[in-house]
Parts: structure tokens; C-alpha cells; sequence
């Protein structure tokens, strides 16, 4: 069964495997003791965290272990923002952070810290413009990713590190999702990563703060980890992280080119195959193993059932896929669509095979998905009837307000308007993305009695 979500979490590389059983034999005892059994295990963790360090590009000593990569971000933005309190309490990051960065931003504002998100483009990347125009006298911290989690994005890092050097401001890289394919960008400040998106176990994370960067770590603390991330070291977890951290980066080069060339293939076959729908993130800068792409007329939870079914494993940041009805934060921030999205994450050793065959199967599985919803073929323009329609959706979910709306497009004529009325969240991102899709104009949302009123204009 291929598993397709690396992004998620990597399968646990075999070297990692190897050495997570020979730290349970020789790294059990604590490694603050100066016996036999405490000595061994120092040794250990003194070589886990020099390999870690070269791997990341810091110092040894600058290198903290955690419990894992949110515990990470947390403990470096909340000692950061502590560290420079003198200076102000405004944090800046951008729109598509991963939700741990912007969960310790919002836990900022609520303490009485100001902050500022930075929008991205429809590609989901910064403007490194836009990104020094957000920074101020009393910034205290800046945070930006390596990668974006969802669409693979690569995010400009060198330049937005030269720019908060420039103001004086240490930034901070989320650097999880692309630590396992080559170092970051030098001129960070502090970053983080998690060792379960590289083929470590889960459980371990990884803290970097440069020299001379001002930090006051935050909460209780203890003599472990220089006070940075308290309690007894998970020391097999942590070898063995550190251990498949070098063996994967030791295969990044060849990987890297190999499922890139997979990825393309999807990239390019997927729109070919499938009709109506839109592949999103950077064509070029992005990470070598990852595609999104999403489909009209699709309901993402049943299209990520149907794939389960024959057997392929991915996710999706729709929101249909969640309980709640609101979309993916970095696809509402780039304004694409977010029905029926389906994240592509390739692990190491991928066949094309597996891809070919997951192409061969996901047009039918569409279309069947499509037939259930009763969602339009392409559109027939029929006899116009008003100049204007009313499509009542209310209290229904993605993506049943886009294909009503769909549906009765053609009922109107050149010029004419369809009004969507919808409480669903994403209406606000989808019917825009399928006037777009559609070459048709996308007027506004009007204040409703319940919800909204989406006003499209037809112009073809």
C-alpha cells in the first residue's frame, strides 16, 4: 500500500531503527551521572547532538534536544520574545507558518503582545519586501519556515535573514519540513525541527540558538538541556533521530532529484488526466517530494476515503476533511481552492510504479466522487431566464455551494449575476478560486440575514 504522506511523518528510516535498538542496550542510564553506566550514556548523547549540530550548521553547544518539533518552536519563540522584552513585544510571521508558530503567536497577543502576519502570494511565498515592511522599532522576534507543511513552497530565508539582520531583529526558522534535504540558508537566528519528518522517531525535536542571540527560557526548569528543554533526555529517541538525521542527508542529493522528477510527472499529468482542477504551490522552489493540487466539485473527506480504498495513503487541508468548516489556513492565505485538495508527500524509495499507478486510479476516482455529489458536466450555457439568480446553500458544506452555483450559471446571460448564499467558511475561498478557474467575475460578499451573499458576475 503506498503511503504518500510524508509530510505528515517519514517512515522510520532503517538506520534509525538500527540505532534506536542499540541506544536501548547501551543509552538507558541517565546521562548526568559520572558512573560507568552514565558515562556511556554522555558519550551518546555528546555524539547524537555534535552530529545533529553539523547537520543543522550550529555549534554543538548551541543545539538543545526537546520532546518534539512544536515543543520546539514554543520554547524558542515564548524565550525569544522573553529574551528581548526590553526592545517591544511585537512578533512577526507569516501567513502559511505551521499551526504550532501561529498558536504561540496568538498565545503572544493574548498576553498583550502585538502581532504582525505577513501575506504571501498565490504561490504561497513572502515578499521579502513585503517581509522587511513588517518589521518595526520594538520587533522582538521574526519567524519565518524553510518550507511550507502543505504546498511545498519554498520561502526566500537567505533574504529575509539579511533583512532582519539589517533591523536588528533574530529570526526564527521552522525548519521541519526541509531539514532532511539539505541545511538552511545561513543567517537565522534560531530554528527548529522535528525528527519524525525525516525518518526519526517521533518524540524528538530539535532547538538551535545561535550565540549572542538574547533568550530566557520560559517556565520551570532544570539542569538538562542548559535549562532549555527540561526533564530526562530520551536518549534512544534522540541517538537514533540524530543518527537517520546524517543517513538521510548522506542520500538527499540522488533522492531529491529522483522523486522530483516524480513529482513533476504528477504536477504535469494530474491537470491532463482530471479535469477542473487547479495544482497550487511554487512550480520551481519547492521541495523536492511534495504536490498539492485541488479539484472542483469534489468533496476532499470522501476523495481521501475512495483513494484509502485502493489503497493510497495521503492527506488534505480541505475543509471538508475536518470537523470544523473552516479551510487550511495556508490555502485561505494564497486564495486558491480548497475543495477537494489532496496532499502528495513522497517518502524515500518511492517507486514510479506507485505513482503510475495512483495516476492511473484518481480520474476515475473523481468522477465518481463527482457523479454522487451530482455535479455538472461542462458547462452548456442555457436560455437565459433573468438577469440575476438566487442560490440558496445555506447550511450546506464544500463543495455543494460551488456546484449550485455552477449549475445555474448558465441561466443567467452575459452580464447577468448569481448571488451564493452560504455560511460555510469556505465559500469565501472557493467560489472566488472557481470565478477564476472559470473566467467569470467574482463581485463581492454582501452581509446576509444568515451567512453570506457571494455575488458572481457571468462574463462568458
Amino acid at each position: 500500500m503506498p503511503y504518500f504522506d510524508a509530510a505528515s511523518a517519514a517512515p522510520l528510516h532503517p538506520v534509525a531503527r538500527q540505532a534506536l535498538l542499540a541506544a536501548l542496550d547501551e543509552g538507558w542510564a541517565d546521562p548526568a551521572r559520572l558512573y560507568r553506566e552514565g558515562r556511556r550514556a554522555r558519550l551518546l548523547l555528546d555524539a547524537a547532538r555534535e552530529a545533529s549540530a553539523e547537520a543543522v550548521g550550529c555549534r554543538p553547544d548551541e543545539l538543545t534536544f526537546t520532546s518534539s518539533g512544536t515543543r520546539a518552536v514554543h520554547a524558542g519563540i515564548s524565550g525569544a520574545l522573553a529574551g528581548r522584552r526590553r526592545v517591544g513585544g511585537h512578533l512577526v510571521v507569516s501567513a502559511v507558518e505551521h499551526s504550532s508558530v501561529l498558536h504561540a503567536a496568538a498565545d503572544h497577543a493574548d498576553r498583550g503582545g502585538s502581532v504582525t502576519e505577513v501575506p504571501v502570494d498565490r504561490s504561497g511565498a513572502v515578499s521579502p519586501e513585503t517581509y522587511a515592511r513588517a518589521l518595526r522599532e520594538d520587533t522582538a522576534l521574526a519567524c519565518l519556515q524553510s518550507a511550507n507543511h502543505e504546498v511545498g513552497t519554498l520561502q526566500p530565508v537567505a533574504e529575509a535573514a539579511g533583512l532582519c539582520r539589517d533591523a536588528g531583529v533574530p529570526l526564527l526558522v521552522d525548519a521541519a519540513q526541509s531539514l532532511g534535504w539539505g541545511p538552511v540558508p545561513d543567517g537565522w537566528s534560531l530554528l527548529a525541527g522535528s525528527a519524525h519528518k525525516w525518518g526519526g522517531p517521533a518524540g524528538v525535536g530539535l532547538l538551535a540558538v545561535r550565540k549572542g542571540v538574547r533568550f530566557a527560557p520560559q517556565g520551570p526548569s532544570d539542569e538538562r538541556e542548559s535549562g532549555r528543554a527540561p526533564g530526562f533526555e530520551n536518549l534512544p529517541a534522540i541517538v537514533a533521530a540524530a543518527a537517520s538525521l546524517r543517513a538521510v542527508r548522506a542520500e538527499a542529493a540522488a533522492e531529491s532529484e529522483r522523486l522530483r522528477e516524480l513529482v513533476d510527472r504528477i504536477r504535469g499529468r494530474v491537470p491532463a488526466l482530471v479535469p477542473d482542477v487547479e495544482v497550487v504551490g511554487d512550480p520551481v522552489l519547492r521541495l523536492p517530494h511534495l504536490v498539492t493540487f485541488s479539484c472542483l466539485y469534489v468533496d476532499g473527506e470522501t476523495l481521501l476515503h475512495e483513494l484509502d480504498r485502493a489503497g493510497f495513503s495521503v492527506s488534505s487541508g480541505s475543509s471538508c476533511t475536518s470537523s470544523t468548516l473552516t479551510p487550511s489556513h495556508v490555502l485561505k492565505a494564497m486564495g486558491v481552492l480548497s475543495e477537494g485538495n489532496v496532499r502528495v508527500s513522497l517518502p524515500s524509495g518511492t517507486s514510479g510504479e506507485d505513482v503510475d499507478r495512483f495516476l492511473a486510479e484518481l480520474p476515475g476516482l473523481v468522477a465518481g466522487v463527482r457523479e454522487k455529489l451530482g455535479a455538472p458536466a461542462a458547462a452548456v450555457p442555457s436560455p437565459a431566464a433573468r438577469n440575476s439568480l438566487v442560490v440558496d446553500a445555506l447550511g450546506k458544506r464544500c463543495p455543494i455551494p460551488v456546484i449550485e452555483l455552477a449549475k445555474v450559471i448558465g441561466g443567467v446571460p452575459v452580464g447577468g449575476t448569481v448571488t451564493v448564499l452560504s455560511d460555510d467558511e469556505a465559500a469565501r475561498l472557493d467560489i472566488p478560486a472557481w470565478c477564476e478557474m472559470r473566467e467569470q467575475e467574482y463581485v463581492g460578499e454582501e452581509p446576509a440575514d444568515r451567512g453570506s451573499a457571494h455575488v458572481v458576475r457571468r462574463l462568458s
